[in-house]
């Protein structure tokens, strides 16, 4: 399956819903009210070893993407990543991001950019900004977690927020236009905090899908 085109960051914060909090009992009509309001749709894969839960494989894509009508991105929360690549990019993930504190980070971002597709690196809350620097020249994404990976549900951490802006320091300096997305405990309030320190991507999982209008939610964060 082709992935569908990513956007570039342009100055407008991106909306990611992660699939990990929708019905999936009714994928298509819990994905339905993201579709023309949100930027790209996150799939969170869990290997139950990296983190301490399991979720989904890459046989999900297509459906994501069919039921959103957004590009679809693979968030890799695993502690061997290269062995998933292939697959995800087979099933039609646009972007991949992989952990710095995974087996062969550097080996995986350069895999998937010589596969065409867009390349993010995730940094879990104890790990330092600096892990960033060798990968500027490369990376379409930078991912800060702001809760420990591997639940949904949990609460926001405002301490990652320094991370935020010092990783937004080094997208300036890098001259290139990389996402800088935010990951965990996203409401209206963190979503706020998140902009303001230079996140331009949320991802919005369980304030989203447990609202009682999702695309209501939306569309005020948008007006924040």
């Amino acid at each position: 399956m082709k992935p569908s085109p990513f956007p570039l960051p342009s100055g407008r914060v991106a909306l990611v819903p992660s699939v990990l909090s929708a019905d999936f009992a009714c994928l298509k009509g819990s994905l339905a009210p993201v579709r023309k309001l949100a930027d790209w749709v996150q799939v969170d894969v869990m290997d139950g070893v990296f983190v301490p839960n399991i979720s989904f494989g890459p046989v999900i894509v297509p459906f994501v993407a069919k039921a959103s009508g957004l590009p679809v991105d693979a968030h890799l929360m695993v502690s061997r990543p290269a062995g998933f690549i292939d697959a995800f990019a087979g099933a039609g993930a646009g972007l991949i991001t992989v952990h710095a504190e995974s087996e062969g980070a550097a080996a995986c971002i350069k895999k998937i950019k010589a596969l065409g597709l867009k390349a993010g690196l995730a940094l879990r809350p104890k790990t330092p900004v600096s892990r960033l620097a060798p990968f500027m020249k490369v990376l379409d994404l930078v991912l800060v977690m702001t809760v420990e990976p591997g639940f949904g549900g949990q609460a926001f951490m405002p301490e990652m927020m320094k991370k935020v802006s010092a990783a937004r320091k080094l997208i300036a300096a890098s001259g290139r236009p990389i996402w800088l997305q935010v990951d965990g405990g996203i409401n209206a309030q963190t979503a706020r905090t998140s902009a303001a320190a230079g996140a331009d991507s949320l991802v919005i999982g369980s304030a989203l899908f447990s609202a009682g209008s999702p695309a209501a939610f939306l569309r005020g964060l948008r007006k924040i």
